[in-house]
């Protein structure tokens, strides 16, 4: 259920898809009353927030979840709630609900009941789920060799507290898991850059995806994915 999507430029690639991402909650709002988005962090997306930010929508009747975050305070540069509040949730887009992961427990795996709670009140499926992909073929905080990874893959759960010390800032995240992310009307794996790139294609061709993450979205047949790339 993969639909490719490479485009020449990043500033075409963010145009098209903050209208069609715009336009697929605007038309969850119409259908059932609210519409729901997951927003990710990385250096990827924020030009993708910025003109998503500017489309009209009825962001009053969007709820924003958050792929994963850091166990840092908001105001943390790290943080993705950070990023998404001070690219995304601006201008009239600022009427959107966001639910954080981060709360004030001690340690992610203190907050995920109180966090799963929060998740599982929210417009499901997921009307749009937007993703990046590491070179490593992480994604959310599901990343290869990482504590709680197994749980990530594999758990009914929404959400699942992983250490990894291999990926950038701090170690301690919470992420939602892959069966989470799949409960989704549509995941939009946005990703740039010829190393990426070919991570995408050792992922497509198979494997396990405790070795590459990503595979779990890729190689299945419930949720449509948009695979998303530029230079």
């Amino acid at each position: 259920m993969i639909t490719e999507r490479f485009f020449a430029h990043a500033d075409g690639a963010t145009a098209v898809l903050a209208d069609e991402i715009a336009e697929r909650l605007t038309a969850g709002v119409a259908a059932r009353g609210a519409a729901s988005f997951v927003a990710t962090g990385g250096t990827t997306p924020g030009g993708l927030y910025d003109a998503l930010s500017r489309r009209t929508a009825p962001w009053r009747r969007v709820s924003v979840a958050l792929s994963d975050d850091r166990w840092v305070e908001p105001t943390d540069p790290a943080s993705n709630e950070r990023l998404v509040r001070e690219r995304l949730l601006v201008g009239a887009a600022a009427a959107a609900v966001l639910t954080p992961l981060k709360t004030a427990h001690a340690t992610p795996e203190a907050a995920c009941i109180d966090r799963e709670a929060a998740l599982a009140a929210l417009p499901r499926p997921f009307d749009v789920c937007l993703l990046g992909m590491g070179v490593d073929g992480h994604v959310a905080s599901l990343v290869p060799g990482a504590e709680g990874l197994a749980g990530g893959l594999d758990t009914a759960g929404l959400v699942c507290a992983v250490n990894a010390p291999s990926a950038a800032g701090r170690p301690e995240r919470l992420s939602l898991t892959v069966p989470a992310l799949l409960a989704s009307r549509l995941i939009v794996l946005w990703f740039r850059g010829e190393d990426k790139l070919q991570a995408y294609r050792r992922a497509l061709a198979g494997g396990d995806p405790a070795e590459a993450p990503v595979r779990a979205l890729l190689r299945q047949d419930q949720t449509p994915v948009w695979a998303c790339w530029a230079p």
